[in-house]
């Protein structure tokens, strides 16, 4: 147990120096258009799949 507490507390101190060094703004831009790339990516593979089963 005492490994996890390790573990999450460095995670804890990562999160914090991103955080307030400004980075973390950036960050959520990035994250945000690969979330709309993903969800792009799986829609079309969705409608793709959907094509070729009625064939």
């Amino acid at each position: 147990m005492f490994s996890w507490a390790i573990t999450f507390f460095i995670i804890a101190i990562v999160a914090a120096l991103f955080g307030f060094s400004g980075i973390a703004q950036d960050m959520a831009y990035i994250g945000k258009i690969l979330a709309v790339v993903g969800l792009v990516l799986a829609l079309i593979t969705f409608f793709i799949h959907r094509r070729s089963r009625h064939i």
